[in-house]
């Protein structure tokens, strides 16, 4: 039986070439549009390149201070000693790594000013992110040990300060900020949308203006803590939070003491979504606001005029409707007709989308809009874009197929 509606939508569709095109020319936009947004969506928040373990990682960003009457507060990254005493002698995870978000700075070649993104680094970050090395080795335990002024760069800044060639540039110096390095490593570059990985040089932690010897709770760095598996992503986080009720109180920031100290081992989305969802009541309200107006603009209002088209398309068969009821066909089988024939067709638009996706997609990762891009369709995208095309193709066609399914036999088959 479906197949012979899937047969009766395709004769449909080429009887009709001008609403073809206008039904497949919606669908096939508005799933564009859908497609590339949960690609984007795909590259902010999934597990790509270098931090493909994110999915069994959990983020230490930020610690806030508060006294006990909740009028004072502080809050920001913590220091190196702090991160080192309550998080690397964890014994639940598989390891953590201690790094500063990006700092700026600057090196030269010749006259000209190249801008640089920085970040400073353990040895164990080599281990917890997946990064390509080019050319070269991460800097190691020893390297730090004996403070050695050794740097890993990416190669977009290899072929602005050393020229594009093919020859190795491990062991050559480079100058940052009128400090000579030596290059030990060369990796290709993460998307700065990755900002836990993102930077165009990466110092060990004991090189210069690292500022890791800070005393104090308050510094300059965060926490990548990797569990052995994605299962174990509780204990760690119940472990940690046990390890900081530990933690005398109240605790001192500068002249200050704080009663209150909070300090969360978060996934990746939580941690950006967290300070949203739950401390900024209006920020929130105005975040749903406008994924909902997105998403009814997106698919909303194309779904609204798709009825439209459907409905003057099914009006035509309004004779069929009538014979097929004078046969004794019910409502249910007729409006299942119309839904199908209306899947059948969204998933048409649906093939198309993805092939335009595809178009769009290599347009944004070779365009440098966003540097080392890499927006894919990969099996989440396409799944969720298959939901989208069955949930477009039901809600555009159930309203047309119940209007002309309870048509009278007498108005039908007048129409």
């Amino acid at each position: 039986m479906i197949t012979n509606y899937i047969k009766i939508a395709w004769k449909v569709l080429m009887r009709h070439p001008v609403y073809t095109f206008i039904t497949l020319f919606g669908i096939s936009l508005t799933l564009t549009v859908l497609m590339v947004l949960t690609s984007f969506l795909d590259h902010l928040l999934g597990p790509h390149y270098p931090e493909t373990k994110r999915d069994r990682s959990l983020y230490i960003m930020q610690m806030a201070l508060r006294d006990s009457a909740q009028q004072g507060q502080s809050s920001g990254p913590m220091s190196f000693r702090f991160l080192t005493d309550n998080v690397k002698s964890l014994k639940t995870p598989e390891r953590a790594t201690i790094c500063t978000f990006v700092n700026s700075s600057n090196a030269y070649v010749g006259s000209q000013k190249i801008k640089l993104n920085t970040k400073f680094t353990d040895a164990d970050f080599w281990r917890v992110m997946d990064f390509t090395f080019i050319d070269g080795k991460p800097y190691t335990e020893q390297n730090i040990a004996n403070g050695d002024y050794v740097v890993v760069i990416n190669d977009d800044l290899r072929n602005q300060y050393f020229g594009r060639g093919n020859e190795s540039v491990v062991g050559k110096p480079i100058e940052i900020e009128n400090i000579r390095y030596r290059v030990i490593g060369v990796v290709k570059g993460s998307p700065f949308t990755r900002p836990f990985s993102y930077a165009d040089v990466y110092f060990p932690y004991t090189t210069p203006k690292s500022n890791y010897q800070e005393s104090g709770i308050r510094g300059n760095y965060i926490s990548i803590i990797l569990a052995k598996k994605r299962a174990d992503i509780p204990a760690v986080q119940a472990e940690f939070q046990q390890r900081m009720a530990q933690i005398p109180k109240p605790v001192r920031h500068y002249d200050a003491k704080y009663a209150i100290m909070e300090v969360n081992a978060e996934t990746y989305t939580n941690n950006f979504l967290r300070p949203v969802l739950e401390r900024n009541k209006a920020l929130r309200t105005i975040l749903f606001s406008v994924i909902a107006f997105v998403l009814f603009m997106l698919l909303g209002l194309p779904a609204i005029n798709l009825v439209n088209v459907n409905v003057s398309r099914i009006m035509e068969r309004a004779s069929e409707i009538g014979i097929r009821k004078a046969f004794g066909a019910s409502v249910k089988t007729l409006v299942w007709q119309f839904i199908i024939e209306n899947i059948f067709i969204t998933f048409i638009g649906g093939v198309i989308a993805l092939v335009l996706t595809g178009v769009v997609i290599h347009f944004i990762n070779q365009s440098g809009w966003i540097a080392y891009a890499d927006l894919t369709i990969n099996l989440s995208v396409f799944i969720i874009s298959l939901l989208v095309c069955l949930l477009f193709g039901f809600l555009s066609g159930v309203v047309p197929a119940l209007r002309m399914s309870k048509l009278s036999i007498a108005d039908a088959l007048k129409a």
